[in-house]
């Protein structure tokens, strides 16, 4: 039997719940109020920080937050629908089966992937998404032509290794960070930004 949260629906209002999770989504499944509208997904969406000001900010834009925890999908969905947030839809699934097996190709205009979990340990380096050369072009087939692909850490070993994989890679065009865009601060990067961390971004175009 499926588990049903108390006192909310399920699937619950918001969420992105396919009937069949091992066939590709088309395009069209995911927003069909609003197929053609600039679509942006979020990556590890958290509890939906920057999703949901992101979507306050550009009503005119579609939404996807991708995030495997029940308890944020929820918050995230309550907060669209208080805010009558009509671009916005939460998937609750890990973020490499999304990208990789799920989500339609061609899809998002723009991807954000906000600070994921470093593996500091050196055992763990391979868990690294952009150090992933398959993670990297499941990613790419995700973007429109021309899309865009948006990394943020405060981990700056991280970073620098980052930079360092896509040195190999031609599929994606590195940017120069758009500093004066709406951009809203997430909770991890204020907890890190109180901490002094610094924090660096990616900027990648699809070639």
């Amino acid at each position: 039997m499926a588990y049903k949260p108390k006192n909310e629906p399920f699937p619950l209002p918001k969420e992105l719940y396919p009937d069949d999770w091992f066939r590709r989504l088309e395009a069209g499944e995911v927003f069909p109020e609003r197929p053609d509208a600039f679509t942006e997904v979020d990556l590890g969406c958290g509890d939906g920080t920057f999703l949901i000001e992101m979507a306050k900010h550009y009503p005119e834009r579609n939404f996807l937050g991708v995030e495997r925890l029940l308890g944020r999908v929820r918050k995230v969905c309550r907060n669209a629908r208080k805010g009558e947030l009509s671009n916005v839809q939460a998937l609750r699934l890990e973020t490499t089966y999304a990208v990789e097996w799920l989500l339609p190709r061609g899809f998002a205009d723009r991807v954000h992937l906000l600070f994921p979990d470093p593996w500091p340990r050196k055992k763990h380096h391979k868990r690294r998404l952009m150090c992933q050369t398959a993670f990297l072009k499941s990613v790419h087939g995700l973007l429109k032509p021309g899309g865009e692909f948006w990394f943020k850490t405060d981990h700056e070993e991280y970073f620098d290794v980052a930079g360092e994989s896509l040195e190999g890679i031609d599929f994606f065009e590195r940017l120069q960070w758009l500093e004066d865009e709406f951009y809203p601060v997430t909770d991890f990067e204020k907890l890190w930004q109180a901490e002094g961390r610094k924090i660096q971004g990616i900027r990648l175009r699809r070639a």
